[in-house]
């Protein structure tokens, strides 16, 4: 068996083994990542790029549809037709550079790729195929993986998000089990490109992870869409004979929903099997590693970072984490106490939740003001021809100091870095509504919701 030595051994390729890696190649740290399918991870490959890839063609279908029968624009176009096998080239086509992009920049900071299922052996060792690794300083990225229901195994009619991120064809009906951001997103794709959809939520709302004021534009889309909720019911079985769902409804009722895929959006969990994690005893939170501010292990010198670390399960926040691992194995000094980590749906309309609620505030004893203010009295939501949703901040009482900002609305993602800025600078009220926003935006928005908490909102 061939014998590897290096300083900093990495398991897993995703947004936060990478990140770590390149930082660590930068600072000097002979390195060597060991991933068992493509660089990039569950991310670049089959999550994150890929379904924005999927709703930005969705998007760009629904609308030439839309000016095909009904446009207040004044355009006209011939009825459009859908090459699924094109539109999945170009998703892939753009996978493929930014994968070729991580090998470059991992090449480039002279970081040692093995491609490989990883074995943990203890703390210092870990074995691919006929290789060994020995190291000093061991981190674990090794994500998550969706969670499958035992009575809807995936397989023929029966897919994961892998499977309808990668349609040979598109199905005439689909229901997706799930009606939190993973299967919204890729709901409301399916439903523009002019699929028959239904969500089955077991909880009374969809995305019951966020407020109902936050999630009711989406709630009002869907309908306006003719996506069907059967919110409040569970998922009993899948009748593969007759290709339907049953489903039981809160009244005690079974009901046999007809369809020609089921796509299970039930949530992720950390990916903690198949490489012998259970030799290194590590403390565990739940299903997730236990970690301190540093990202360290109860074991000394053996990392964790990303999903296998836990809530949020985000790769922004993975990327974060491996950042600061490098620089402390490096001899800086670092913590990851980020003041807020902003979460993003993807649906129609965005969502964004960055910092506290007000609910949150209310639960942490905090006194908050809770202003909003509507897209609808937004000059530059109207020309996108979105008048739904509203920006909303929350702040202390006594001293103004912002501790949370949610928005849902058109393009609401791009306003999570301002968001997440403001809170990690600890702003008042008045230093958002002091500051010049460009005219037309949607980030005026932004600057009216604070100055309406001051009691002056200037365009409402």
């Amino acid at each position: 068996m061939q014998t590897l030595n290096t300083t900093l051994l990495i398991i897993g390729g995703g947004p936060g083994g990478y990140v770590t890696a390149i930082r660590a190649g930068q600072l000097g740290i002979p390195t060597i990542l060991v991933e068992g399918q493509s660089l990039g991870g569950t991310c670049l490959n089959i999550g994150c790029i890929p379904s924005k890839a999927l709703i930005h063609v969705a998007e760009q279908f629904h609308q030439t549809r839309h000016h095909h029968q009904l446009s207040t624009l004044g355009i006209g176009v011939s009825a459009p037709t859908l090459d699924i096998t094109k539109s999945v080239e170009w998703k892939d086509g753009i996978v493929d550079r930014l994968t070729t992009g991580v090998a470059t920049l991992l090449k480039k900071n002279k970081v040692q790729v093995i491609q490989g299922w990883a074995r943990v052996i203890d703390g210092k060792t870990v074995e691919v195929g006929d290789t060994r690794i020995q190291c000093e300083h061991l981190v674990l990225a090794t994500g998550s993986k969706s969670v499958n229901l035992p009575m809807l195994p995936i397989g023929g009619p029966i897919i994961s998000s892998t499977e309808a991120l990668a349609p040979t064809s598109v199905p005439k009906r689909l229901i997706v089990v799930g009606g939190g951001y993973i299967g919204l997103e890729l709901g409301i794709a399916y439903r523009k490109l002019g699929v028959d959809v239904s969500v089955v939520e077991a909880q009374e709302r969809i995305l019951p992870a966020y407020d109902a004021e936050l999630t009711q534009p989406v709630h009002d889309e869907l309908r306006k869409l003719g996506v069907r909720l059967y919110l409040s019911h569970s998922v009993q079985g899948f009748d593969s004979t007759e290709n339907t769902l049953q489903v039981l409804a809160p009244n005690g009722a079974t009901l046999n929903l007809e369809t020609d895929q089921v796509l299970v959006a039930v949530g992720r969990k950390p990916n903690t099997q198949g490489w012998n994690l259970e030799a290194l005893n590590l403390d565990m939170n739940g299903s997730s590693i236990k970690i301190d501010h540093r990202c360290q292990t109860s074991m000394r010198n053996v990392y964790a970072i990303g999903d296998l670390s836990g809530e949020p399960m985000l790769a922004h926040r993975a990327m974060a984490q491996g950042e600061m691992v490098a620089e402390l194995i490096s001899g800086k000094s670092r913590e990851f106490n980020p003041t807020a980590i902003a979460a993003v749906c993807f649906t129609d309309p965005e969502l964004v939740v960055v910092g506290k609620t007000p609910d949150e505030a209310n639960a942490a004893g905090l006194d908050c003001i809770v202003s909003s203010f509507p897209f609808a009295a937004n000059g530059r939501a109207m020309t996108l021809e979105s008048k739904s949703g509203f920006v909303r901040v929350v702040a202390r009482r006594d001293n103004h100091v912002i501790v949370g900002w949610q928005a849902v609305g058109v393009g609401v993602s791009e306003l999570s870095t301002a968001f997440a800025q403001s809170l990690e600078m600890g702003a008042r009220l008045e230093d958002i509504g002091g500051t010049i926003h460009a005219h037309p935006t949607l980030g005026e928005a932004v600057q009216e919701a604070a100055l309406r908490a001051l009691g002056h909102a200037l365009h409402l």
